[in-house]
């Protein structure tokens, strides 16, 4: 080989090795990490892909990204069972079945065919199969499905906004002529429903003792002594149903909002603020009473509160309750306050008889003392400054 080849040879070795250099160079640079400097963007950091959250399809919550849906896009108004599940007078129209099937297959025909008995089925069936059609009562009316199996231990994705103020007067002015609540329908009567009346309309008391002996709602222990165990008439009812409110707004009358638009009135609850409640306590009680259990998970003051008391049956409602303030939406509206209770239970002193005092000084002689006249499982928590303000006032401070 000549020397004029020799050196070409050299040559092109040389270009061919530089070139693998400079490639090499860039693609260190695209895989290593970028230094930021002054005035610079950092480079955007790479996103990992979320692990999606398992879906239990036995559950259908209306409060998924998927399920925030108009409600008529699955709930037909009326149910074609409307006088069905209520029958004679007492039947009206309503939504009182669950969807049809053809509703849930626009999205989840995978999930309806999955195994002998799909998961997704038993939301609405009761043991799902083809040779078994039965159903769960569905939640309307509510003194049906709470008495079943699944009525008992369900918990609803709604609250029901109701706004004292806008219908307060309904029922509490004079009414020579204008219709009031009695009963649930609209009757023609001169008898004025004011003050106290006005909320019994709708709250009654749940389990009153009355004159009966047996004043627990349940049989207590027999070494119970000072323990705590839920007596009868501590809560009031609420209206549950579409009944006293269809009396109003119902399709005849025309007032608005129209009994089939849902969402003017149930809406997703908002994070419950924490109660003074013992679930474990409860569950030793055995109270079968859906109504006053879920009455009691909702007590975000004093849990022993009861409204027989012969101290409290004979306050006024608005003693402790501001009814123009109050939406059933919004928990804190209906919270009550410190000042309400200490109207009869801080004093100046202890020697007094304030119950509130008594519990603040023991407190402050053990730091591990409870106060359980009033609380279930707030009273193992420091004394609020609400109350402490409240004795302060007391004492005139």
């Amino acid at each position: 080989m000549g020397s004029n080849s020799r050196k070409n040879h050299i040559r092109i070795v040389i270009a061919l090795l530089f070139a693998c250099f400079i490639a090499l160079g860039w693609l260190y640079r695209s895989s290593s990490p970028v230094v930021a400097t002054a005035g610079a963007e950092p480079a955007p950091t790479p996103k990992r892909a979320s692990t999606p959250r398992k879906v239990k399809y036995s559950e259908f919550p209306h409060d998924s990204k998927s399920h925030k849906i108009d409600c008529s896009s699955c709930h037909k108004f009326p149910s074609d069972n409307w006088n069905k599940v209520r029958t004679g007078d007492e039947a009206f129209e309503d939504v009182t079945e669950y969807p049809k099937h053809e509703t849930c297959l626009k999205c989840h025909t995978q999930q309806f065919y999955k195994g002998a008995q799909p998961a997704i089925c038993s939301i609405c069936h009761t043991s799902p199969s083809p040779r078994n059609s039965a159903r769960h009562p569905f939640p309307n009316p509510r003194e049906i499905f709470d008495l079943s199996p699944k009525g008992k231990t369900a918990e609803s994705d709604f609250a029901v906004g109701f706004p004292h103020d806008k219908h307060i007067e309904i029922v509490s002015q004079n009414v020579s002529r204008t219709a009031s609540f009695v009963n649930a329908a609209f009757v023609r009567t001169d008898r004025r429903r004011a003050g106290e009346e006005s909320c019994s309309v709708c709250h009654k008391l749940q389990m009153p003792q009355g004159k009966s002996d047996e004043e627990y709602v349940t049989a207590p222990p027999a070494k119970l002594g000072d323990g705590f165990w839920l007596k009868k008439g501590t809560f009031n009812s609420s209206p549950t149903g579409h009944k006293t409110c269809f009396t109003c707004h119902s399709a005849e009358s025309g007032m608005l909002p129209a009994p089939q638009t849902c969402s003017a009135c149930h809406q997703l609850k908002p994070a419950a603020p924490a109660s003074d409640f013992d679930a474990k306590l409860a569950a030793e009680m055995k109270i079968d009473n859906k109504m006053m259990m879920d009455a009691w998970r909702r007590r975000d003051s004093s849990g022993k509160f009861s409204h027989e008391f012969f101290g409290h049956v004979e306050m006024s409602c608005s003693t402790c309750h501001n009814v123009l303030t109050m939406n059933t939406a919004d928990p804190k509206t209906k919270r009550v306050g410190m000042a309400s209770c200490a109207t009869c239970h801080a004093t100046a002193t202890s020697d007094d008889g304030g119950a509130l005092n008594y519990e603040a000084d023991m407190r402050k002689k053990s730091p591990t003392f409870e106060c359980v006249k009033c609380h279930v499982t707030f009273g193992k928590l420091p004394i609020p400054d609400s109350h402490t303000k409240a004795i302060s006032a007391a004492a005139g401070k």
